[in-house]
């Protein structure tokens, strides 16, 4: 009898520490995705932020850069159309340059994920 109950005990105390074990892991995949989420939202937050202030910096900039070029030229309306162009030409120069912008992007926020 002793033997059957030696089993039953072990058995039993193996089945109570491979609940602990399936706990412990979903509390720390819980902590993981967790940690990942606000990781991304952050990241998220800072970019949309930075990012409206860069984009009203390059609409200020490129106002003034219109004013004072048509100043220069005499012609406000030439100078509208070279800022747009220049504009134009760094969005296509952005456009062709997606892949290599993308590649990058990964890498760092694999590197982030995945630490």
């Amino acid at each position: 009898m002793s033997l059957f109950n030696s089993i039953n005990n072990k058995t039993s105390e193996a089945v109570d520490l491979s609940k602990k074990y399936v706990e412990k892991t979903n509390e720390y995949y819980k902590l993981k995705l967790f940690q990942q989420l606000t990781s991304s939202f952050s990241f998220l937050t800072k970019m949309a932020v930075i990012g409206g202030f860069i984009f009203l910096g390059l609409i200020f900039m490129a106002v003034s850069g219109a004013i004072a070029l048509g100043n220069y030229l005499n012609s406000i309306t030439l100078s509208c159309l070279i800022i747009g162009g220049g504009l134009m030409i760094i969005s296509l120069l952005f456009y062709f340059l997606r892949k290599q912008i993308d590649k990058i992007i990964i890498r760092k926020i694999a590197k982030t994920y995945f630490d």
